[in-house]
């Protein structure tokens, strides 16, 4: 095997005690490419196996050419990862008694704690809710909920009985939640009646049933919903206060919430009588843990498939390292359970370790912009893992409000879902570290499972906005257009040369689409679709997405699913979709809309717009800027240039080589009808 080329320098200082020295790493990394066998042998022997994997222990073919795509990781041996983050803890460990969540609330003073044999204790009843719902290994089941204790419980109730979760973003439409329902025919769908969202009350139920309806009417009704009373926990009368669930700060008298009998069932009235012990469904390595959604360039999403064994050794062991974790660290990954950083970094990597995390529903500026170091000094976080578009929210007012609070529990800061720009960067070294904390910031998608290029905090030096280099086991190679291996110094795709453990393997029922989204460009490699520059140091820094995509507040669109929302409307004939830089999110939308004959361009059709965008996919989704153009630039083969569209996007005049462009006078117009921005 090869290794992934120039290593840098090591740094002078090791800041961490339990990470591995420069030297060390790089003996381990090592170890990890020529020998995975024996690498994740060792780290799988920590872990609680029924049957233990036998040899051989990695099977896979990468290249289209030579078979069928696939990837094994210790095939035949059989465990559960509910009965290794949960009952390992409790029963070998002895960590019964340790704070599983801090959970905070919306609103300040709104939390709660939840220890591991209670946490043990919430997923057993549930997992006996759902097997008595007649719900059984490898049947799916949709999670659409807050960010709440509840949704930790589902989930890992689905795992202990071998049931698939496919959790949906709380803030999806009920449109993205139909299309998730169907495409992965799930059984059952468990929600909430709402939750508030810094000042906003969602109706979560109401959403859900609009879902339920769009399922029905494409002839796929779902016969059963599970509603957790969260906004109206207060009225549930049962054996005295419930310590999971603790009274509302806020009341919520407004929330009218639908009921249909023959589907709805509260999950309190289900709990109430199930039974505290729960024996697991044994699982193979390689049977499905969960799906999750994530955009495709088609437009339609795709449902990335994780499975049980290498999932949960890679998460488990990319968390313990990338972090430097300790026993007594307080954590707090302020993703969504909804985002693949939730499934990863919140819940089965720090409970996998028996760490403590803070679990928080609300908002970084909700109530006041101090919120979130409020939060770190009460809860005494030590590492903290966030997103640059809050990273760079939260810069707009100042240093005042982060020293406001005294923030010395912090030891390690980390940043996940986009690259980190270096002026951002160095805000939160110098001012949330007080530059004394080592950052990492991640590379990984939701297909890798886990980090796949990252610093590790005192065994690396770190450069603002750079990936670093490869966690062990991930051998990444940059190719040129033609697929050749380029050495040294270098730009160009970012591909992976062999599987780690917790890469996807499958898209949920399209084989074909899996193969070809990421291994059909160039055969014998998976593709990320991401840009890679490869320093002279051997620091890898990614450029940004090469298909149509964007990331939007570490979130990936796309520009498909967009552009087919945008034409749902009677006056659009054509509509393109470009990424623009944004001072906050990273990148925004920037949609170029031709319009019907007949039609006219007003700022009430671009709200119309807008609201329908909202609709179709959701909040996040919604258009920054959006312009009419009578004409498209479009070569004579009617393919759309969307690199000149970003560039009059920018008022960037410099438009490069346009000699394949069919009708050039389309330009000037456009620039003449751009949006005034702001970058």
């Amino acid at each position: 095997m090869s290794s992934p080329g120039v290593f840098p320098p090591a740094p002078e200082v090791s800041a961490a005690a339990h990470i591995p020295s420069y030297a060390r790493y790089q003996e381990l990394y090592e170890r990890s490419i020529r020998h995975p066998d024996e690498f994740w042998g060792e780290i799988a022997n920590e872990f609680h196996w029924r049957v233990p994997p036998a040899q051989p222990f990695l099977r896979y073919n990468f290249d289209v050419t030579k078979g069928k795509i696939f990837i094994e990781w210790m095939k035949g041996g059989v465990t559960n990862i509910c009965y290794n983050v949960l009952d390992r803890n409790v029963q070998d460990k002895k960590l019964g008694d340790k704070i599983a969540f801090y959970w905070e609330g919306n609103e300040p003073g709104d939390s709660m704690s939840i220890t591991y044999s209670e946490l043990l204790r919430k997923v057993c009843q549930f997992a006996n809710v759902l097997r008595g719902q007649g719900i059984k290994k490898g049947d799916r089941v949709s999670i659409y909920m807050p960010m709440v204790i509840e949704l930790v419980v589902a989930m890992l109730a689905c795992a202990r009985i071998g049931a698939i979760h496919s959790i949906v973003f709380a803030g999806f439409s009920s449109e993205s939640l139909c299309e998730r329902i169907l495409d992965s025919n799930c059984t059952l769908l468990i929600t909430a009646d709402g939750f508030f969202r810094g000042d906003k009350l969602i109706n979560l139920k109401s959403i859900a049933d609009e879902a339920l309806k769009k399922c029905a009417e494409k002839n796929y009704p779902l016969s059963k919903c599970i509603v957790l009373k969260h906004l109206g926990r207060d009225e549930i009368v049962s054996d005295g206060p419930s310590k999971i669930s603790p009274p509302c700060k806020r009341q919520c008298p407004d929330l009218q919430i639908n009921w249909k009998p023959s589907v709805d069932m509260w999950w309190h009235e289900l709990i109430k009588d199930a039974s505290v012990e729960c024996e697991p469904e044994w699982c193979d390595s390689e049977d499905e843990l969960f799906i999750l959604y994530t955009s495709g360039s088609t437009g339609k999403p795709k449902g990335v498939v994780h499975t049980v064994g290498g999932y949960m050794i890679y998460t488990a062991t990319t968390f313990k390292y990338v972090f430097d974790y300790h026993p007594d660290d307080v954590y707090w990954c302020t993703a969504d359970i909804g985002w693949i950083t939730g499934h990863s970094y919140l819940t089965y990597g720090p409970l996998a370790n028996g760490a403590t995390s803070v679990l928080f529903e609300g908002l970084p500026i909700y109530p006041d912009i101090s919120r979130m170091w409020q939060i770190i000094d009460k809860y005494n976080v030590s590492k903290f893992y966030t997103a640059p578009t809050a990273i760079r929210l939260l810069m707009k007012y100042g240093e005042e409000p982060v020293k406001r609070y005294s923030r010395k529990s912090l030891k390690v800061l980390g940043t996940v879902g986009e690259p980190i720009n270096p002026e951002a960067w160095l805000w939160y070294y110098n001012v949330v570290g007080d530059k004394r904390c080592p950052i990492v910031d991640t590379f990984w998608q939701t297909e890798t499972g886990g980090h796949v290029l990252t610093p590790l905090p005192g065994a690396t030096t770190a450069k603002p906005g750079s990936a670093t280099f490869p966690f062990f086991g991930v051998v990444p190679a940059i190719l040129d257009e033609s697929g050749e291996e380029l050495e040294g110094e270098a730009e160009g795709y970012l591909v992976f040369k062999q599987p780690w453990p917790a890469l996807m393997r499958t898209v949920y029922g399209n084989q074909e689409r899996f193969e070809t989204t990421y291994f059909k460009k160039f055969p014998g490699y998976y593709v990320t679709g991401d840009g890679c520059r490869r320093d002279k140091d051997g620091y890898y820094w990614i450029t940004g997405r090469i298909d149509d995509m964007l990331n939007v507040s570490g979130h990936l669109l796309s520009t498909a699913e967009v552009e087919s929302a945008l034409v749902e409307h009677s006056s659009i004939a054509e509509a393109a979709v470009v990424s623009h830089p944004h001072p906050v999110k990273g990148e925004c939308l920037y949609c170029f809309v031709t319009l019907r004959d007949g039609h006219e361009f007003t700022s009430t059709l671009v709200d119309q717009l807008k609201k329908l965008v909202r609709e179709k996919i959701g909040p996040i989704a919604t258009p920054d800027y959006i312009q009419n153009a009578p004409g498209l630039p479009k070569t004579r083969s009617g393919k759309i240039m969307r690199r000149v569209l970003r560039k009059i996007a920018k008022n960037d005049r410099d438009l490069g080589d346009i000699s394949t462009l069919a009708d050039s006078t389309v330009i000037q117009q456009l620039f003449e009808n751009r949006c005034k921005t702001v970058q």
